[in-house]
């Protein structure tokens, strides 16, 4: 039980620092935020609802990880380093994946309640 409480107070503390030091994670909390009242809106069905936050949510996680990279390597140096600068591409495009991703959802759950389907 210990070990699980230290991992939520890690988990917690790492939000917090990603939530103060990184504008797009609070862009992201705020979406979220968002997303809660609006799925109930958009979404037809409870399912529906759950995917349209759960595509929220994994945009959040995606963000998360990308700040993670990037920060780890600012850590190992500042100077330009192209293999770096492509790793931190490669964390970037996640992110505008699922953000594209998460946009089709909603734009198919809008559509499925406006009765195109």
């Amino acid at each position: 039980m210990l070990r699980f409480w230290r991992a939520t107070i890690n988990s917690r503390n790492g939000l917090a620092f990603a939530i103060r030091s990184e504008q797009a994670i609070r862009e992201e909390v705020v979406a979220l935020a968002l997303s809660l009242p609006l799925a109930w809106l958009v979404g037809a069905t409870v399912m529906r609802r759950v995917e349209l936050v759960a595509t929220v949510v994994l945009v959040l996680v995606i963000e998360l990880l990308n700040t993670a990279i990037e920060k780890l390597a600012d850590r190992l140096t500042m100077d330009h380093d192209p293999q770096i600068g492509r790793v931190k591409d490669m964390g970037s495009a996640a992110v505008g994946v699922a953000l594209v991703m998460a946009g089709l959802f909603w734009l198919f759950a809008l559509a499925e309640r406006m009765g195109a389907f």
